[in-house]
């Protein structure tokens, strides 16, 4: 079986849409999933966001390699050429969870999900330069609700209590362009390469780029047995699902459309914690969830009616 896309995956403009859309939504559901199990990882032992973060990128990698060297060995050969974006895909995924632990440690969490809110308009850009993808006033207009609705789910009150210094504040920077830059990478490498084969090299060079900084945070080994059903649910559920269908979705959508479907999570991870974990959500939340959805289905709208005149 081909590792490249295929004359079926490229398709018709209708069935893209269609799948395309699908698979991010997944990968957005298993996403939100993602903060569940890292708060019942944390709270099961003393385990470090940055030691958690690299157990989990080289946990995924592992068993991704274990599974194609048994089911599909020849997934793994790829042309060495192509390594420096399979790198630049592993490198930008590890460095955005760096950045990631490093901005909620000085800006908190409400402040580093806006932050980080700013990757599709930095991936509508790129794409835009790099690749001509269309930069529509309907993708601007969603770029602009999903930011302001994410602005209002992190909570407009927390935003002004916090104590943003400028470090905090370049740190952030490196938040969503860590985040656009493995978007980038992915719709790169899956012009190429099938989804598991892109997130196999890619989880592995994550798990190198976090290395170096496990020397300084404490180590168990890798997580407290109480916490390894969590730390399963968040291998499985939050992060090899997710990010394959979502690496899939690349090699169907434009990385600046995929980008801005993405910031569904926001709305999802506040439904979740409304749901799972109890906790509270205000009128402006509950408003901020919506404008992302909007934001969202603008996207969709357009889909359908560019399909329109071909019937179907």
């Amino acid at each position: 079986m081909s590792q490249s896309v295929t004359a079926y995956e490229r398709g018709t403009a209708r069935n893209i849409d269609l799948l395309g859309y699908a698979s991010v939504l997944l990968a957005v559901a298993c996403w939100g999933m993602s903060g569940v199990f890292v708060k019942f990882v944390l709270a099961a032992g003393d385990v470090s966001a940055l030691a958690l973060a690299f157990w989990r990128d080289l946990t995924t990698f592992l068993v991704l390699l274990l599974g194609l060297r048994l089911l599909c060995p020849d997934w793994l050969r790829v042309e060495r050429g192509d390594l420096i974006w399979l790198v630049g895909l592993g490198g930008s995924l590890g460095a955005f969870h760096v950045f990631w632990n490093l901005v909620v440690m000085l800006n908190g969490a409400a402040v580093a999900t806006v932050q980080q809110a700013a990757m599709p308009s930095i991936v509508a850009v790129v794409a835009w330069l790099a690749w001509r993808e269309p930069l529509t006033g309907r993708k601007i207009l969603a770029i602009v609700l999903t930011f302001v609705g994410t602005v209002l789910v992190s909570g407009v009150d927390g935003l002004g209590q916090a104590d943003v210094t400028f470090a905090g504040f370049l740190v952030g920077l490196g938040t969503p362009l860590t985040y656009a830059g493995w978007n980038l990478f992915g719709k790169k490498v899956r012009g190429q390469y099938g989804p598991l084969t892109a997130l196999t090299y890619g989880f592995g060079f994550a798990a190198l780029a976090l290395f170096p900084f496990q020397f300084f945070t404490p180590q168990p080994w890798p997580v407290p047995l109480p916490a390894l059903p969590w730390f399963a649910g968040l291998i499985i559920i939050a992060t090899i699902v997710p990010f394959s269908v979502y690496t899939f979705a690349l090699g169907r959508l434009e990385a600046g459309v995929a980008s801005i479907l993405a910031m569904a999570e926001i709305a999802v991870v506040a439904v979740y914690a409304y749901f799972l974990l109890d906790e509270r959500m205000t009128i402006e939340q509950v408003f901020g969830a919506v404008l992302v959805v909007v934001g969202v289905l603008m996207l969709s709208w357009r889909g359908r009616k560019q399909r329109a005149p071909g019937g179907g």
